[in-house]
Protein backbone atom coordinates (compact mmCIF):
# COMPACT_ATOMS: atom_id res chain seq x y z
CA UNK A 1 0.00 0.00 0.00
CA UNK A 2 1.42 3.30 -0.83
CA UNK A 3 1.48 5.98 1.36
CA UNK A 4 1.38 8.93 -1.18
CA UNK A 5 -2.38 6.94 -1.65
CA UNK A 6 -3.38 7.64 1.54
CA UNK A 7 -4.46 11.18 3.81
CA UNK A 8 -4.98 11.41 7.32
CA UNK A 9 -4.74 9.51 9.72
CA UNK A 10 -4.51 6.44 7.18
CA UNK A 11 -1.30 8.42 5.86
CA UNK A 12 0.43 8.04 9.12
CA UNK A 13 -0.53 4.65 10.02
CA UNK A 14 1.08 3.81 6.94
CA UNK A 15 3.95 5.96 7.27
CA UNK A 16 4.76 5.04 11.02
CA UNK A 17 4.89 1.50 9.78
CA UNK A 18 6.30 1.50 6.37
CA UNK A 19 9.26 -0.90 7.22
CA UNK A 20 7.04 -3.78 8.03
CA UNK A 21 4.58 -2.97 4.95
CA UNK A 22 7.88 -2.87 2.94
CA UNK A 23 8.40 -6.24 3.83
CA UNK A 24 5.47 -8.29 2.59
CA UNK A 25 6.29 -7.80 -1.07
CA UNK A 26 9.64 -8.67 -0.29
CA UNK A 27 8.78 -11.95 1.20
CA UNK A 28 6.09 -12.61 -1.62
CA UNK A 29 8.63 -11.95 -4.35
CA UNK A 30 11.48 -13.94 -2.73
CA UNK A 31 8.79 -16.94 -1.94
CA UNK A 32 8.01 -16.90 -5.64
CA UNK A 33 11.07 -16.87 -6.45
CA UNK A 34 12.48 -19.83 -4.76
CA UNK A 35 9.43 -21.77 -5.65
CA UNK A 36 9.59 -21.03 -9.36
CA UNK A 37 12.85 -22.37 -9.18
CA UNK A 38 12.23 -25.54 -7.34
CA UNK A 39 9.20 -26.03 -9.15
CA UNK A 40 11.19 -25.95 -12.45
CA UNK A 41 13.77 -28.00 -11.03
CA UNK A 42 11.82 -30.84 -9.53
CA UNK A 43 9.77 -31.10 -12.92
CA UNK A 44 12.20 -34.23 -13.85
CA UNK A 45 10.89 -37.75 -13.48
CA UNK A 46 11.10 -39.38 -10.37
CA UNK A 47 11.94 -42.81 -11.62
CA UNK A 48 13.49 -44.42 -14.54
CA UNK A 49 12.02 -46.66 -17.89
CA UNK A 50 11.98 -49.64 -15.71
CA UNK A 51 10.18 -47.98 -13.14
CA UNK A 52 12.89 -48.09 -10.42
CA UNK A 53 13.16 -44.68 -8.30
CA UNK A 54 15.42 -42.44 -9.67
CA UNK A 55 16.70 -39.16 -7.18
CA UNK A 56 15.03 -35.86 -7.82
CA UNK A 57 16.56 -33.20 -5.73
CA UNK A 58 14.60 -30.86 -6.67
CA UNK A 59 11.41 -32.70 -6.36
CA UNK A 60 12.71 -33.24 -2.68
CA UNK A 61 13.69 -30.13 -1.96
CA UNK A 62 10.34 -28.59 -2.89
CA UNK A 63 8.76 -30.79 -0.53
CA UNK A 64 10.82 -30.14 2.42
CA UNK A 65 9.83 -26.73 1.45
CA UNK A 66 6.48 -26.58 1.08
CA UNK A 67 6.38 -28.57 4.11
CA UNK A 68 8.27 -25.80 5.91
CA UNK A 69 6.11 -23.17 4.10
CA UNK A 70 2.91 -24.55 5.11
CA UNK A 71 4.15 -24.11 8.85
CA UNK A 72 5.26 -20.82 8.31
CA UNK A 73 1.35 -19.85 6.43
CA UNK A 74 -0.35 -21.93 9.85
CA UNK A 75 1.50 -19.15 12.30
CA UNK A 76 1.02 -16.12 9.99
CA UNK A 77 -2.47 -15.37 11.51
CA UNK A 78 -0.48 -15.16 15.06
CA UNK A 79 2.20 -12.48 13.81
CA UNK A 80 -0.23 -10.61 12.25
CA UNK A 81 -2.49 -10.24 15.57
CA UNK A 82 0.45 -9.52 17.60
CA UNK A 83 2.35 -6.84 15.06
CA UNK A 84 -1.12 -5.13 15.00
CA UNK A 85 -2.04 -5.20 18.96
CA UNK A 86 1.43 -4.15 20.08
CA UNK A 87 3.38 -1.97 17.50
CA UNK A 88 0.77 -0.47 16.03
CA UNK A 89 -2.16 -0.37 19.41
CA UNK A 90 -1.04 -0.96 22.53
CA UNK A 91 2.30 1.11 21.79
CA UNK A 92 0.72 3.65 21.13
CA UNK A 93 -1.56 3.66 24.22
CA UNK A 94 1.23 2.98 26.43
CA UNK A 95 3.40 5.72 25.17
CA UNK A 96 0.77 8.38 25.08
CA UNK A 97 1.60 9.18 21.66
CA UNK A 98 -2.11 8.56 20.20
CA UNK A 99 -3.00 11.74 21.69
CA UNK A 100 -1.19 13.57 19.49
CA UNK A 101 -3.41 12.46 17.03
CA UNK A 102 -6.39 13.97 18.29
CA UNK A 103 -5.03 17.66 17.94
CA UNK A 104 -4.77 16.73 14.34
CA UNK A 105 -8.85 16.69 14.35
CA UNK A 106 -8.82 13.53 14.31
CA UNK A 107 -11.27 11.17 16.37
CA UNK A 108 -10.71 7.83 18.64
CA UNK A 109 -12.05 6.34 15.65
CA UNK A 110 -10.94 7.82 12.59
CA UNK A 111 -7.22 6.94 14.44
CA UNK A 112 -8.26 3.19 15.39
CA UNK A 113 -10.04 2.74 11.56
CA UNK A 114 -6.46 4.07 10.22
CA UNK A 115 -5.09 0.99 12.52
CA UNK A 116 -7.59 -1.24 10.65
CA UNK A 117 -7.53 -0.54 7.23
CA UNK A 118 -3.64 -0.46 7.00
CA UNK A 119 -3.07 -3.40 8.53
CA UNK A 120 -6.43 -5.15 7.13
CA UNK A 121 -5.73 -4.27 3.11
CA UNK A 122 -1.72 -5.57 3.96
CA UNK A 123 -2.75 -8.35 5.65
CA UNK A 124 -5.46 -9.70 2.97
CA UNK A 125 -3.07 -8.63 0.10
CA UNK A 126 -0.46 -10.67 1.62
CA UNK A 127 -1.76 -13.81 2.50
CA UNK A 128 -3.95 -14.25 -0.89
CA UNK A 129 -0.73 -13.94 -2.54
CA UNK A 130 1.70 -16.05 -0.39
CA UNK A 131 -1.58 -18.62 -1.00
CA UNK A 132 -1.10 -18.25 -4.60
CA UNK A 133 2.31 -18.87 -4.12
CA UNK A 134 1.79 -21.95 -1.79
CA UNK A 135 -0.21 -23.44 -4.30
CA UNK A 136 2.34 -22.89 -7.16
CA UNK A 137 4.89 -25.34 -5.19
CA UNK A 138 2.21 -27.36 -3.40
CA UNK A 139 0.61 -28.62 -6.70
CA UNK A 140 3.85 -30.49 -7.96
CA UNK A 141 3.51 -32.33 -4.02
CA UNK A 142 0.50 -32.21 -3.03
CA UNK A 143 -1.03 -35.94 -1.32
CA UNK A 144 2.68 -36.49 -0.41
CA UNK A 145 3.64 -37.13 3.81
CA UNK A 146 2.41 -34.38 5.74
CA UNK A 147 1.20 -32.22 2.54
CA UNK A 148 -2.28 -33.90 1.98
CA UNK A 149 -5.12 -31.57 1.23
CA UNK A 150 -6.70 -31.98 4.48
CA UNK A 151 -3.31 -31.68 6.60
CA UNK A 152 -2.80 -29.43 9.06
CA UNK A 153 -0.52 -26.28 7.36
CA UNK A 154 -0.96 -27.00 4.29
CA UNK A 155 -4.92 -26.89 4.57
CA UNK A 156 -4.34 -23.40 6.38
CA UNK A 157 -1.91 -22.34 3.66
CA UNK A 158 -3.59 -23.25 0.15
CA UNK A 159 -7.02 -21.51 0.82
CA UNK A 160 -9.04 -18.49 1.35
CA UNK A 161 -9.20 -19.41 5.49
CA UNK A 162 -5.44 -18.14 5.91
CA UNK A 163 -6.87 -14.50 4.85
CA UNK A 164 -9.80 -14.79 6.99
CA UNK A 165 -7.37 -15.81 10.15
CA UNK A 166 -5.34 -12.95 9.66
CA UNK A 167 -7.99 -10.70 9.22
CA UNK A 168 -9.20 -12.66 12.72
CA UNK A 169 -5.39 -11.63 13.92
CA UNK A 170 -5.89 -7.64 12.75
CA UNK A 171 -9.64 -7.95 14.59
CA UNK A 172 -8.17 -9.04 17.86
CA UNK A 173 -5.25 -6.80 17.96
CA UNK A 174 -6.65 -3.75 18.00
CA UNK A 175 -9.23 -4.77 20.48
CA UNK A 176 -6.33 -6.58 22.81
CA UNK A 177 -4.48 -3.76 22.15
CA UNK A 178 -6.91 -1.29 23.89
CA UNK A 179 -7.72 -3.01 26.61
CA UNK A 180 -4.28 -4.35 28.17
CA UNK A 181 -2.26 -1.36 27.19
CA UNK A 182 0.86 -2.82 27.39
CA UNK A 183 3.01 -3.73 24.06
CA UNK A 184 4.34 -7.03 25.25
CA UNK A 185 1.75 -8.27 27.14
CA UNK A 186 -1.02 -7.36 24.02
CA UNK A 187 1.69 -9.19 21.87
CA UNK A 188 1.68 -12.46 23.77
CA UNK A 189 -2.34 -12.33 24.46
CA UNK A 190 -3.25 -11.61 20.59
CA UNK A 191 -0.60 -14.48 19.67
CA UNK A 192 -2.35 -16.73 22.28
CA UNK A 193 -5.87 -15.76 21.43
CA UNK A 194 -5.37 -16.04 17.72
CA UNK A 195 -3.60 -19.12 18.17
CA UNK A 196 -6.64 -20.94 20.20
CA UNK A 197 -9.09 -20.03 17.59
CA UNK A 198 -6.83 -21.83 15.13
CA UNK A 199 -6.64 -24.90 17.01
CA UNK A 200 -10.35 -24.94 18.45
CA UNK A 201 -11.94 -24.22 14.75
CA UNK A 202 -8.78 -26.93 13.52
CA UNK A 203 -10.22 -29.27 15.59
CA UNK A 204 -14.08 -28.96 14.57
CA UNK A 205 -13.87 -28.38 10.87
CA UNK A 206 -14.22 -31.99 9.81
CA UNK A 207 -17.21 -31.82 11.77
CA UNK A 208 -19.00 -28.69 9.79
CA UNK A 209 -19.97 -31.42 7.07
CA UNK A 210 -21.56 -34.92 7.05
CA UNK A 211 -19.10 -37.32 6.50
CA UNK A 212 -19.54 -40.03 3.71
CA UNK A 213 -20.03 -43.55 4.45
CA UNK A 214 -18.95 -47.19 2.50
CA UNK A 215 -19.31 -49.91 3.17
CA UNK A 216 -17.67 -53.90 1.90
CA UNK A 217 -17.37 -57.44 3.02
CA UNK A 218 -15.54 -58.31 5.51
CA UNK A 219 -13.05 -60.40 3.27
CA UNK A 220 -12.04 -56.81 1.88
CA UNK A 221 -10.10 -54.40 3.14
CA UNK A 222 -11.58 -51.06 4.50
CA UNK A 223 -9.29 -48.72 2.81
CA UNK A 224 -10.98 -49.64 -0.58
CA UNK A 225 -13.87 -48.40 0.84
CA UNK A 226 -12.31 -44.72 0.58
CA UNK A 227 -12.16 -43.09 -2.71
CA UNK A 228 -8.11 -41.58 -3.36
CA UNK A 229 -7.29 -38.57 -2.05
CA UNK A 230 -10.32 -38.93 0.65
CA UNK A 231 -9.72 -38.10 4.23
CA UNK A 232 -10.96 -41.12 6.37
CA UNK A 233 -12.17 -40.44 9.50
CA UNK A 234 -13.19 -43.71 10.99
CA UNK A 235 -13.43 -47.55 10.10
CA UNK A 236 -14.98 -50.33 11.78
CA UNK A 237 -16.95 -53.49 11.31
CA UNK A 238 -20.99 -53.50 10.91
CA UNK A 239 -23.20 -56.52 11.96
CA UNK A 240 -26.25 -57.88 10.38
CA UNK A 241 -28.25 -55.22 12.35
CA UNK A 242 -26.22 -52.25 11.72
CA UNK A 243 -24.64 -51.72 14.48
CA UNK A 244 -20.86 -50.45 14.36
CA UNK A 245 -18.44 -51.94 16.20
CA UNK A 246 -14.55 -51.13 16.50
CA UNK A 247 -12.36 -52.87 14.00
CA UNK A 248 -10.05 -54.41 16.66
CA UNK A 249 -13.93 -55.78 18.18
CA UNK A 250 -12.61 -59.49 16.64
CA UNK A 251 -9.09 -59.85 16.99
CA UNK A 252 -10.10 -59.07 20.53
CA UNK A 253 -11.81 -62.62 20.57
CA UNK A 254 -10.27 -64.50 18.46
CA UNK A 255 -6.86 -63.02 18.01
CA UNK A 256 -7.03 -63.88 13.86
CA UNK A 257 -7.07 -61.72 11.24
CA UNK A 258 -10.22 -62.08 9.29
CA UNK A 259 -12.04 -63.89 11.72
CA UNK A 260 -14.63 -62.81 13.87
CA UNK A 261 -17.09 -65.37 16.58
CA UNK A 262 -20.48 -65.69 15.11
CA UNK A 263 -22.33 -63.81 18.50
CA UNK A 264 -20.83 -60.95 17.03
CA UNK A 265 -22.86 -61.13 13.81
CA UNK A 266 -20.66 -59.13 12.03
CA UNK A 267 -21.11 -59.23 7.95
CA UNK A 268 -18.27 -56.76 6.91
CA UNK A 269 -16.86 -53.03 7.42
CA UNK A 270 -17.45 -49.67 6.94
CA UNK A 271 -15.51 -46.53 6.45
CA UNK A 272 -16.38 -42.80 6.91
CA UNK A 273 -14.79 -40.31 5.46
CA UNK A 274 -14.58 -36.36 3.79
CA UNK A 275 -13.85 -36.94 -0.14
CA UNK A 276 -11.58 -34.18 -1.28
CA UNK A 277 -15.25 -32.74 -3.18
CA UNK A 278 -15.44 -31.13 0.61
CA UNK A 279 -12.14 -29.08 0.57
CA UNK A 280 -13.80 -26.08 -0.82
CA UNK A 281 -16.91 -26.07 0.90
CA UNK A 282 -14.83 -26.65 4.54
CA UNK A 283 -12.34 -23.68 3.30
CA UNK A 284 -15.46 -21.30 2.85
CA UNK A 285 -17.83 -21.93 5.65
CA UNK A 286 -14.50 -21.80 7.91
CA UNK A 287 -13.48 -18.91 6.68
CA UNK A 288 -17.61 -17.33 7.45
CA UNK A 289 -16.90 -18.24 11.17
CA UNK A 290 -13.56 -16.59 11.19
CA UNK A 291 -15.01 -13.45 9.72
CA UNK A 292 -18.05 -13.40 11.78
CA UNK A 293 -15.73 -13.76 14.75
CA UNK A 294 -13.29 -10.90 13.54
CA UNK A 295 -16.83 -8.70 12.89
CA UNK A 296 -17.58 -9.35 16.98
CA UNK A 297 -14.23 -8.04 17.64
CA UNK A 298 -13.92 -4.99 15.58
CA UNK A 299 -17.18 -4.16 16.57
CA UNK A 300 -16.44 -4.40 20.37
CA UNK A 301 -12.91 -2.39 19.51
CA UNK A 302 -14.46 0.34 17.93
CA UNK A 303 -17.44 0.23 20.86
CA UNK A 304 -14.55 0.53 23.32
CA UNK A 305 -12.40 3.45 21.61
CA UNK A 306 -15.50 5.77 21.20
CA UNK A 307 -15.96 5.60 25.15
CA UNK A 308 -12.07 6.73 25.14
CA UNK A 309 -11.06 10.23 26.12
CA UNK A 310 -7.50 11.37 25.41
Amino acid sequence: MSSTMLKGPYWVAARQHRRALRAVPTVVALALVAVVALRCWAEGPNSDQAGEPWPNNGYELLRLLMGHAGTGLFFLPLLVGAFVAGPMTARELESGTWRLALTQSTTPRAWLGSKVLVAAVVSVLGSVALTGVYRLGWARVAGTYHLHWADRGAYEASGPVLAAYCLLGVALGVLVGQLVRRTLVAVALTGMLTGLVLLVLGALRWSLLPVQSGTGPLEGNPLQLVPASALIMDTGLLTSTGERLPEYACFERTHGQGVCPPDLDVIGWYAEFHPVSHYWPTQLVESSLVLALAGVALFAAFRLVGARRA
